[in-house]
């Protein structure tokens, strides 16, 4: 697969890195060659570095590993290159005091998908710190780490999944592009959770069999259950 990043910071080394060793051809793409070739040749492998727009053009599947507030500016830009390209974001909208920037209005990967109408958005791989990305893979307790995936388009869905395999991790279908807010606003909490209250944001959640409760086991009504706040 052809795969362009947008972007020369850590997202794009982590991610970049697993895809290289994957055997897909990565273009790091920024707006300062000379960082996006500096990153290119710490990956190694196929990696190479070009311009943002070169990096577009060249490429299959495109992600954006860029700060939320720059983005929508850089992609709109790129509108004309990136149509028909599946177009991955992995972005935070998150602001001091961990708020959700986004709050009340179109999710970040929304956004992205007005900025650049012709291009299939696919939200993955926001939940996490950039280094547990570069781990190799990222297991914990002996079981994957799973990564939810939203988006519309079927095939940049399956290229996404793709891709989340090829980092070590278990795709999770999360629902439509709709839903992407959801995960940005989990990625809020989280973080809050994590470095706001130093607290472990894992142990919010029972085990699956749990989830609406042991009276729903092997039952379709959980999700009445939830909306009935049990």
């Amino acid at each position: 697969m052809r795969i362009g990043v947008l972007g020369t910071g850590n997202m794009a080394d982590a991610l970049a890195t697993h895809w290289v060793r994957a055997g897909h051809e990565v273009t790091i793409g920024g707006r300062d060659l000379h960082k996006a070739e500096r990153l290119a040749t710490r990956i190694g492998g196929s990696a190479k570095a070009a311009g943002l727009r070169a990096t577009a053009d060249s490429s299959q599947v495109v992600l954006a590993a860029l700060p939320f507030e720059v983005g929508v500016d850089v992609v709109r830009d790129l509108h004309a290159a990136l149509k028909g390209k599946v177009l991955l974001d992995c972005s935070n909208p998150v602001g001091p005091g961990f708020r959700l920037l986004t709050e009340g209005g179109p999710s970040a990967a929304q956004q992205l998908a007005m900025a650049a109408p012709g291009a299939h958005v696919v939200k993955a791989f926001n939940l996490c710190h950039e280094d547990v990305w570069r781990m190799r893979p990222p297991v914990f307790d002996g079981r994957p780490l799973a990564v939810p995936v939203c988006g519309d388009d079927e095939t940049a869905l399956v290229r996404v999944r793709e891709l989340v395999r090829d980092v070590g991790c278990e795709p999770v279908a999360a629902g439509g592009l709709e839903r992407a807010g959801l995960l940005e606003a989990t990625a809020a909490l989280f973080i809050g959770l994590w470095v706001g209250e130093g607290a472990d944001a894992q142990a919010i959640a029972p085990p699956l069999a749990y989830a609406a409760g042991p009276s729903h086991q092997g039952t379709e009504d959980g999700t009445a259950a939830f909306r009935q706040g049990f």
